[in-house]
This record gives structure tokens, sequence and C-alpha cells, in this order.
């Protein structure tokens, strides 16, 4: 039972992860630098840092927990992250969210495995090492699957087709785009463990073991702000664009507000639901050590639902839609690999 609620709760966070971008669509008068600069703060600050002072123990503060080891390396991670993020946020402007999350998620899984288990010093030519490296190219087959989905949909689409299912759709620079997104948000599973000091410190100091791994939320978030605010601010001064921070006023402003909130606090549920839902599955070592490969295939399943209601693959053809089913059955299968093996 504890198991099933265990993974209930991954799935809910990833459910929201992938309803973020949506509220997008309901942001007026703003470029996307800074829609993603104001939801940023939200989701990577804000809402972070509520979550983070859950976990602080009594009688102790946030910066002395803070302070126990690992903080830095989990904000270097957390920068490296936010180049993921940021050039997440692009993949899903130029592919859509159906496109552009299966193969920014996928790469982020495979790599999210591979990475840590590298530096962990595992031997990858045999025994569990072998599983998870023949995983990781199941996975990167899943990809390629998905990617020749989305050529033969640009193929066979007319550009007023493409334009009116994906405003700036551009396949070649979207696939890139979200090829280096998956690896650098990969750096996000590092950070969380480079802070696994804060985290046991935590728990020994009584904090319910649900909420222990929320402060190391905060400091890869943290990192990855950084990133991506220096990018929104160059485009802000490239574009011309910051003045519309203050253009826009009255029901404007407060709907641009709320609407970035909801896209802030939808993305953040993913890591909030994957650290209290992992504290349910302790039982199975089996669960835990895959339970960053399982909310990176729901993101990667709901997120296509999200692509089918928003209509982003209206007007494929049979073969179309087939190969990219074919191609999520492969990421998916990639994902649950490893567990099957053991």
């Amino acid at each position: 039972m504890e198991i099933f609620i265990g993974l209930l709760i991954i799935a809910l966070g990833s459910f929201g992860q992938s309803s973020s971008y949506v509220p997008i669509n309901r942001v007026r008068e703003w470029s996307w630098e800074n829609f993603w600069m104001v939801q940023g703060i939200f989701a990577w600050l804000l809402f972070p840092l509520l979550g983070a002072l859950i976990a602080v123990p009594e009688g102790s503060s946030l910066f002395a927990l803070l302070r126990e080891g690992g903080a830095l390396r989990a904000i270097v991670y957390g920068a490296m992250w936010g180049v993921g993020g940021l050039t997440f946020g692009l993949s899903m402007r130029y592919l859509g969210v159906a496109l552009g999350q299966s193969i920014s998620l996928g790469t982020c899984s495979a790599f999210g495995t591979l990475l840590p288990a590298l530096f962990a010093g595992t031997d990858l030519l045999h025994g569990p090492g072998l599983i998870l490296l023949v995983g990781v190219g199941i996975t990167l087959a899943g990809i390629a699957v998905i990617g020749y989905a989305g050529s033969l949909r640009a193929a066979t689409m007319s550009e007023e087709a493409k334009r009116a299912a994906i405003r700036d759709f551009a396949l070649t620079k979207g696939l890139v785009v979200a090829l280096l997104a998956g690896v650098m948000s990969s750096c996000f599973a590092l950070g969380l463990d480079a802070g696994a000091p804060i985290k046991a410190a935590a728990a020994a100091q009584g904090v319910d073991p649900l909420f222990a791994g929320l402060p190391v939320i905060l400091l890869v978030t943290t990192g990855g702000f950084v990133t991506n605010a220096a990018y929104c601010l160059f485009q802000n001064v490239r574009n011309h664009s910051a003045g519309e921070y203050l253009r826009v006023s009255g029901p404007t402003l407060v709907n641009n507000l709320l609407f970035c909130a909801l896209a802030g606090l939808l993305w953040y549920s993913q890591f909030f639901g994957l650290e209290t839902g992992k504290s349910f599955l302790s039982g199975s070592p089996v669960l835990m050590a895959f339970s960053w490969s399982i909310l990176m295939s729901l993101n990667v399943l709901f997120s296509n639902l999200w692509g089918i209601l928003l209509k982003e693959w209206k007007g494929s053809s049979s073969r179309t839609l087939a190969t990219l089913a074919a191609g999520l059955v492969i990421l998916l299968f990639s994902i649950f690999f490893p567990s099957l093996c053991q």
C-alpha cells in the first residue's frame, strides 16, 4: 500500500509539471523572456523556499541546516541544470509540448541515470552497470524514433498548419535544443545526490522523512534561477523588452502574475512529489533507485496527453502517429528495463 501511495504522489507531481507550460498561453503582452523570468521566481525561488521551510528542524534554522555539507555542489549542479531548464522551455517553443517534452525528458531520464552511476564509480560493462548502459541505449533509440515522428509531421504539414499548431515551430533547431535540455537537465539528479548530507541531517534532527529532502531542492533550483535570470535579462536588453514589465497594469498585470504563479507551482510540484513520494518507497530498493526515471517517464506520458488536447498533432498521418506511439513505447520500456533485469 505504501508503494502505491508513493507512486501516486510522484504521478500527481508529474501531472503538475506536464501541465505547467499550459498557462503560458494565458499570459498577455509579455515576451517569452519576461514570462520565463517571472514564472521562474515562483518556480525556482518562492515555492522551493516555502517547501524548504517545512523541513527546518525545531530549534534550528534553514541556514544552519544548509551548512551540513554539499550545498555549494548542489548549487553548481543547479546552475548547470538551469541551462537545461532554459533550453527545455525553448524546446516547448520550437517543438510544442508533446514532442519537446518527450525528447528533453527522455534524454534527461537517460543521463540522469547514467551520470550518477559514472560518478559513483559503477562499472558500466558488467553486472548492474551494464544493465544501466543497455537501458540508456534503448532510451536513445526511443528518442530517435520520436524525433523521426516529428520529421514525418513536418514533412506532411504546410507552413500555415505548422504555425497554427505551434507558433514558432522549427524542427531542426528544436531537436538540438531539446537534446541539450535533456543532457543538462539531468544535473538536477546530481544536485540532489550532492545535497544528501543535508537531507540526512534533517532526518536525524527529527524532520519527517516525507519532507527531509526539500531544502536540497531549494539549493538546486536557486542555482538554476541564476542561469535563467541572466539569460532572460540578456534577452530583455537584446529585444528591448524590459519595458513590458511596466507597460502592463491593472487586470493584465494581475492576470500575468496569477498564471506565472500557477505555472511555477505546477512546475515545482514534480520535485515536491518526487521527494515526498520516495519516502514511501524505502521498502523497495529498485523503485528507490529508479524513482528519477519513473518521474521522467510519467512526464513524457502526461506531456503527450496535453499535446493531444492542445491539438499539436492534429492533421498528422496515421503513420506519423504510429511512429510517435512506437517511440513512446520504446522510451517507457527503457525506463523500466533495468528494474525488469533485477
